[in-house]
């Protein structure tokens, strides 16, 4: 099970890329997912503005929290222990890196990603527990 400890957050801005209208789980209308950009990395849009990050991008962290709508408050865990949504499988001791689309990925062989995972997933849309090393 994912689990945060000792995390550290900041809170910036979202994007058009963060905010997903989610609504109230099992709500009427709401979508089957209910977790929008939740535990996906972040990267800096502008100042103040955080969005989804892609493969490549600087990373600055994690998003804890579901902004709705654009301009709404994005808190990002920056230092700590996150959960992390993967692509794929990913195994506990790995680096891990950032998909297209903002999800966790193994990094590749000699590659330091953004984190390491302290727990494994055997398939996309999990959530594993990730020792954030970013700007490393």
């Amino acid at each position: 099970m994912a689990y945060e400890e000792s995390l550290r957050s900041i809170t910036l801005t979202s994007d058009n890329t963060l905010a997903v209208r989610t609504g109230v789980s099992n709500a009427p209308g709401s979508p089957v997912d209910n977790a929008g950009n939740q535990y996906r990395f972040v990267t800096i849009k502008g100042e103040h503005l955080a969005g989804r990050a892609t493969t490549g991008d600087v990373v600055i962290g994690v998003l804890q929290n579901k902004p709705q709508v654009a301009n709404e408050a994005a808190t990002v865990g920056i230092r700590g222990v996150s959960k992390v949504r993967v692509s794929g499988a990913v195994t506990a001791g790995t680096a891990v890196d950032v998909a297209a689309d903002g999800r966790g990925v193994a990094a590749g062989v000699g590659t330091a990603g953004v984190g390491v995972a302290i727990s494994s997933a055997t398939e996309a849309d999990e959530l594993i527990s990730v020792l954030l090393r970013l700007g490393s």
